[in-house]
Order: structure tokens, then C-alpha cells, then sequence
């Protein structure tokens, strides 16, 4: 059922997006006189088609394949054109037309994202605030001094209001080098620190390393983690635990949900832990060696028990819910989406240089789950993140690479500048690397998602 749910929002999310990304493309060109053949999303066969009423009778489609869309345009060197028609060609069109088509796709799309962010701002969407949980001993985060509860206000001379805007904050400063200064606010007032990275900053920068990397968690729900049913042969019945337990600490770090407990587990297979727990009110300990299992293609720890969880509660102040007028949600739209766009190219541009992973180049496989993750989270949660890949979309799409809008538009410019167009033999050429460097990028993207599911 969820692969389902996954599926459904996923297409549902990339026809979105296209059709958004096409109409740009669309509008533009109807609006400065381009005669519209074809609107399509998806390619191939098409599988429902509708002839407009209009005197350019453009033909629109939703076509087999869903990844991606065309708008088709009068073009002389795709077919003969009638005289009458030839001012309406696109080849016959001014340049500063052609581009003004070309730059109307990813235009579109940071308008759409825009809009998105504008629309979450006035209905209100929960942020968690960037409170510290638990520090690892021995973590760059303990040497510096970082303590559990502490609140983190600024990272370098960037205040941070939330957790998305703390580790984008540090993914930058991890990414280019920079010292890690962090500004706290504690019980004491606010202090200074300094976060210093022995180990290979690349490493950070791969999904889901970075705070686990540097040693500490951020504060979430707190919920009672109980024992569910504990089968007999397990390492969990041998350390003597039973259904009904509630489970406190692992090593001396609290436990504050079930997902703590099963992420210190898993860390710790072939090692003695020691397990607080209370059972009937009074409060007992316990060690055992955590064994090893094979799970999806790695090792991990596990006791073999099963759990369950309380009713969630967050911490007092964490856990906020933030609503904005209509002005200043398009305002902060308008900053949310030009923060996101610059961090993507940042990122982009870095992984080209080999300062961050290309690990988080992620392909269609990871773009559904987080598709489906985010729609059962809610309508806030889908918006965000239509709006995070309609702003990835606009971005890859100004990349010069031949095949994409940004390619399309520097042949334009080089025909403006040498007064002639490109010769075919150059084009072709173009096209050629064009359609290499995509084979690769997708190639890697699809590694990334088989590799994310074996480790």
C-alpha cells in the first residue's frame, strides 16, 4: 500500500512540475507571436491527446513516459514551413525572443516554488527550533563544549531559526572550509564555540552525516520506548529483558523515543551496552553483547525485541507553529527560494570540485519516497517539497550543458555575437556531450538510489 502511496505522489509531483516548467515555455513563446505545435508532458506515446480550438490548433498531450515534457515549436530545420509561416518559426524569431522562451521553463519554475513557500507561510506550517540533544564523548561537539539543551542561535554570522536552516548553515561552512563558529544560548546566556572537523569534511557533507559526523543529535518528541515482545532465543531475553519495560538509557545516554533506542542498537553490534530500563516503577540495568545481523546489504546491531512508543510529546518551546500575512510570506518566499536556489548551485558547483559529495545527487527512486514520505506527512510537508525540486529543476535546468534550456540559450548568445548560427556539424557535436554528461549524471543519480537501498 505505501509503494502505492509513493508512486501516486510521485507522478502526481513530476506532472505538476513539469506542466509548470512547459507552460513557461508555453506562454512565453504565444505571447511573443512563436506558433505552438505540441504542449506535452511526458514523452512517447501519447496517451491522451486534444487538439486546441485556436487558429495554431496546438496539439496537447500527456504522453507513456512520465520523466519530463516538451513544448514543441514551428521550426524550419525540423520540416518544411509553409511561407505565410515563416516570420512565426522560431529560427526567424529575434534572439532576445528565443532566449526570453528558453529562460521561461526555470523562470517559471522559482515562480512556482515562490508561490509554494508563500502559500505554506500563510497557513502555517510547524518548525522545529535547533535545540541540542545528546552529545557523543570524545565528538568534535563535546571538545568545543556543546551541551545537551543548549539552543544554537547563529552558525558563522548566519542566525538560524530552525533545523533546516542549522544544517544547511553548516553544510555550507563544512563544504567551503570554513571554521564551524556557533553561537549558543543556554541557561548561562549566550556563548561562543568553535566546532574543529579532523576528519575529511567531504565525509560530512554525504547524506545523513553531518550532525552524527560532528557528534550530537538535535532535541525531538519525547516518548516512553517500551518493550513490546521479546522472543525467547533473542539477545534481548538473554539480557533478561521483558515485554512491559520501559526502556531509559543506553550507556548512560537517555532515551528519549524508540528511535533513539534502535539508532544506539544498531551502532553498537558486537559491543557491550548497558541498558536502563524500569520495570513495575523501580528502575534496573542490564548488559548485553549487541550481535550482528545482515540488513539490506549491511551489518548492523539488534537485540531482536520488539517496541513500542508512548504518546509523543515535544519539549516545551521546540516545537513551533509559524504563520505570516500574505505580504510577508511572499517576501519570505521570495528569500526561501533564492536561498535555495544559491545553496543548489553552491553545492552543485562543489561537488564538481570534489568538496562535497556527489552521494547527494539523488534519482527518481529517492525523489518517490521522499514524494510519498512527504505526502502522508501532510499538505504543508508535500508543498515544501514540490517547491525544494521545483527550484532543483529551475537550477539544472540553466546549466549549460546543450540538451537543456541553459545550452539552448549560450548557442543563441554565440549566434548573436558572431552574427550566423552554429553550424549543424557543432550542434550535433554539442548534442553528442550533451547527451554523455546526462547518461552520466543520471547513471550516478540511479547508483546513489540502489546504493542508499543496499546500505
Amino acid at each position: 500500500m505505501k509503494i502505492l502511496i509513493f508512486l501516486i505522489a510521485f507522478l502526481v509531483a513530476i506532472g505538476i512540475l513539469v506542466a509548470v516548467h512547459e507552460f513557461g515555455h508555453y506562454w512565453v513563446a504565444k505571447k511573443l507571436g512563436f506558433k505552438v505545435l505540441r504542449f506535452s508532458i511526458g514523452f512517447g506515446k501519447p496517451l491522451w491527446t486534444r487538439v486546441g480550438k485556436d487558429a495554431d490548433r496546438t496539439e496537447y498531450c500527456i504522453a507513456a513516459i512520465p520523466l519530463g515534457g516538451y513544448v514543441k515549436l514551428l521550426d524550419e530545420r525540423e520540416g518544411e514551413v509553409l511561407p505565410a509561416e515563416l516570420p512565426r518559426s522560431f529560427t526567424r524569431k529575434p534572439v532576445t525572443h528565443r532566449v526570453a522562451v528558453l529562460l521561461a521553463g526555470p523562470l517559471m519554475n522559482f515562480i512556482f516554488a515562490v508561490v509554494l513557500y508563500a502559500v505554506i507561510g500563510v497557513i502555517g506550517t510547524e518548525i522545529v527550533k535547533p535545540v541540542v540533544g545528546q552529545v557523543r564523548a570524545d565528538s568534535p561537539a563535546a571538545l568545543a563544549g556543546l551541551k545537551g539543551g543548549d539552543l544554537i542561535v547563529r552558525v558563522g554570522d548566519r542566525a538560524v531559526a530552525d533545523t533546516e536552516q542549522l544544517q544547511m548553515a553548516l553544510l555550507g561552512l563544512v563544504s567551503d572550509g570554513s571554521p564551524l563558529n556557533l553561537t549558543l544560548r543556554g541557561a548561562s546566556g549566550e556563548r561562543s564555540i568553535v566546532l574543529r572537523v579532523d576528519t575529511e569534511r567531504r565525509v560530512l557533507t554525504e547524506p545523513g552525516k553531518l550532525l552524527s559526523g560532528l557528534g550530537f543529535d538535535l532535541d525531538s518528541w519525547h516518548a516512553d520506548s517500551i518493550v513490546g515482545a521479546v522472543p525467547a532465543q533473542s539477545a534481548g531475553a538473554s539480557a533478561g529483558l521483558r515485554a512491559g519495560d520501559h526502556l531509559l538509557s543506553v550507556d548512560g545516554r537517555t532515551i528519549n523515543n524508540s528511535s533513539q533506542f534502535v539508532a544506539a542498537v544498531n551502532a553498537a553490534l558486537n559491543r557491550v551496552i548497558t541498558i536502563q530500563y524500569a520495570r513495575a516503577g523501580v528502575s534496573a540495568s542490564t548488559s548485553v553483547r549487541v550481535p550482528q545481523v545482515l540488513d539490506q546489504g549491511r551489518y548492523i546491531g539488534r537485540l531482536g525485541i520488539a517496541l513500542a512508543e508512548g504518546p509523543r510529546s515535544w519539549p516545551a518551546g521546540v516545537l513551533i507553529t509559524q504563520r505570516l500575512g500574505l505580504i510577508d510570506a511572499t517576501f519570505a518566499g521570495i528569500a526561501k527560494t533564492w536561498e535555495m536556489s544559491s545553496m543548489t548551485v553552491r553545492m552543485l558547483w562543489r561537488m564538481v570540485t570534489g568538496q562535497v559529495s556527489a552521494k547527494n545527487i539523488s534519482g527518481p527512486i529517492s525523489i518517490a519516497e521522499f514524494a510519498g514520505i512527504s505526502a502522508l506527512m501532510g499538505g504543508a510537508a508535500f508543498l515544501s517539497f514540490l517547491a525544494i525540486i521545483s527550484v532543483s529543476l529551475g537550477v539544472l535546468n540553466l546549466m549549460p550543458v546543450p540538451l537543456l534550456d541553459g545550452g539552448q540559450v549560450v548557442y543563441q548568445i554565440v549566434e548573436a555575437v558572431k552574427g550566423s548560427p552554429l553550424s549543424e556539424r557543432t550542434q550535433i557535436f554539442g548534442q553528442q556531450v550533451g547527451i554523455a554528461l546526462l547518461l552520466v549524471l543520471m547513471s550516478l543519480a540511479f547508483y546513489n538510489d540502489i546504493s542508499r537501498h543496499l546500505n
